[in-house]
């Protein structure tokens, strides 16, 4: 799994059947340090991310094993919504500081 930020959505009208229903989000990479990576990346959600918050993302097959997405030609797929995330007793984000 791998940590992003929700910075935006995708809008497609036209695609394939298996991906209807599904939001698409962009998010961006997030790196052990708690700093933004340059890499974006779609990803599918069923979880209800919203702009900004901090998600799990389960990518490759492993996006597909969720319920709903087995035959989807999806490569990531947001599993959870972040609430603290901390490394060695120090706190990288916590979603009550960021939407205080």
């Amino acid at each position: 799994m791998q940590i992003a930020k929700v910075r935006g959505t995708v809008v497609s009208n036209q695609k394939e059947q298996s991906l209807r229903g599904l939001k698409l989000l962009m998010v961006q990479l997030i790196d052990e340090e708690g700093q933004l990576l340059p890499k974006y990346e779609v990803a599918g959600d069923r979880v209800g991310a919203g702009m900004g918050e901090w998600v799990l993302i389960s990518r490759g097959s492993a996006a597909r094993q969720i319920e709903g997405s087995e035959k989807s030609p999806i490569d990531a797929m947001v599993v959870g919504i972040i609430d603290t995330v901390s490394v060695d007793n120090r706190s990288l984000y916590s979603k009550k500081e960021d939407y205080r």
